[in-house]
C-alpha cells in the first residue's frame, strides 16, 4: 500500500513539475531529499515515530530542507496534513526513478573492489552503452572489496558480472565439473 501512495504523490508532484517547467529542478531537491533521508538513521527514526507530534515532524523537515523549492515544502506539508510523513524517502526516490524514465535516462549501478578511475569508468560506460543501446546514463558507484577487482554492472533487469570473485567461481565450477 504505501509503494502505491508513494508513487501516486511522485507521480502527482512530477505532473505539477512539468507542467510548471521546474521537473529539472525539483529532480534536484529529491535527490538531495533522499540523501538526506537515507544518509541519517536519527530522521528516518523521527518520520516512522507516531509519538512525535505531526507538526513537530513539519517544522523539522521545513528546516531541513529550507534550500529546497516551494514545490518540495508544500509536499513536506501534504504528506504531513495526511499523516504520510515516513513515505517522504519514498515519494523522493520514485520521483527520481519516474524523472529518469521519462528523460531516457538509464541508471546504472557498479560496483568495484576500489575507487572507479577513469579508465575504468570508461570501460563501464561503454558496456553500458553497448547492453542498453542508450547514450543517457547516470552512474552510481559502490565499493566493496569482496569482489577482488573488476566490476559488477546492473542497469535495471540487467546484471554484467565482470568481477575477479566470478572468475574464480567459474573457474572453481570448471574443475569440479571436468574431475567429478
Amino acid at each position: 500500500m504505501s509503494n502505491r501512495a508513494a508513487i501516486r504523490y511522485a507521480k502527482a508532484i512530477l505532473e505539477s513539475a512539468n507542467e510548471n517547467n521546474t521537473a529539472a529542478v525539483l529532480f534536484g531537491d529529491m535527490q538531495s531529499v533522499y540523501g538526506t533521508i537515507e544518509g541519517s538513521r536519527e530522521l528516518q527514526t523521527v518520520l516512522q515515530s507516531p509519538v512525535i507530534k505531526a507538526e513537530d515532524k513539519k517544522e523539522a523537515l521545513l528546516k531541513i530542507f529550507s534550500g529546497q523549492s516551494g514545490t518540495t515544502h508544500s509536499l513536506i506539508k501534504v504528506l504531513v496534513a495526511n499523516k504520510r510523513t515516513p513515505l517522504l524517502g519514498k515519494v523522493a526516490k520514485t520521483y527520481i526513478d519516474l524523472y529518469n524514465e521519462e528523460q531516457g535516462i538509464k541508471v546504472a549501478n557498479v560496483i568495484t573492489a576500489v575507487p572507479l578511475s577513469s579508465e575504468l569508468e570508461a570501460k563501464v560506460m561503454a558496456k553500458i552503452k553497448e547492453l542498453t543501446g542508450s547514450e543517457k546514463v547516470s552512474l552510481k558507484s559502490e565499493i566493496d572489496p569482496e569482489i577482488i577487482g573488476g566490476f559488477i554492472l546492473r542497469v535495471g533487469d540487467i546484471q554484467y558480472d565482470a568481477s575477479i570473485v566470478n572468475q574464480f567461481r567459474m573457474l572453481k565450477r570448471e574443475f569440479k565439473n571436468q574431475y567429478n
